[in-house]
């Protein structure tokens, strides 16, 4: 809870993040340590998600009559990097579920400044993103996390990972095909798992 709650001192909101990975864009650069061509242009690449999916995903009526149902303060802290491609189709469904309910806040923080929180939250042993840790404000406790993928994203990498033992190029594709038919409908059901 102290790593928490340090976590959420620091964070910045999700117009903070967008805000700093522009920069990184005009910069030619990207977060974390280390700074790469590759990782620069998939945070160009990750920029231009996050605003696509701002202007093209709408939720449902009766997801926003659930959203409106928390009636408590809720903070969703999220680790992560400009250079995440998951992240960057679910940080902007992640706001729209802000924008529902003001009883819920989106705080962002770097992973590779944040790895004692980010070790307290690993999946299967790794420092996958983005990590979404789901706190009550009032009660001050952990309800959750969730990432770095929607459940049937992770059933398919899943599944690719036994099979091949790494995810190939190709794969990542498919995967970035598979968000687009998907329209943030997975994300979004499990968000309001978390809720």
């Amino acid at each position: 809870m102290d790593l928490i709650q340090q976590g959420l001192e620091k964070a910045m909101s999700y117009q903070e993040y967008k805000e700093l990975v522009k920069q990184h864009v005009d910069n030619g650069t990207n977060t974390g340590p280390e700074v790469t061509e590759s990782l620069a242009q998939y945070t160009l690449l990750n920029d231009r998600r996050m605003k696509r999916w701002a202007k093209t995903f709408k939720l449902d009526e009766a997801t926003r009559a659930q959203i409106a149902k928390r009636d408590k303060p809720l903070t969703w802290l999220v680790l992560t990097e400009s250079w995440c491609g998951d992240a960057a189709h679910a940080t902007p469904i992640m706001d729209a579920f802000v924008q529902e309910n003001p009883n819920i806040e989106l705080k962002i923080l770097l992973r590779d400044e944040n790895l004692e929180l980010m070790d307290a939250f690993l999946t299967q042993g790794a420092r996958s993103i983005p990590k979404l840790i789901a706190f009550d404000n009032t009660r001050k406790e952990l309800l959750g996390s969730w990432g770095p993928r929607p459940t049937p994203a992770t059933a398919m990498v899943n599944i690719f990972k036994a099979e091949h033992g790494k995810l190939s190029p190709e794969f990542k594709q498919d995967l970035q095909v598979w968000y687009n038919k998907d329209k943030g409908k997975a994300i979004a059901a499990d968000l309001l798992e978390l809720l």
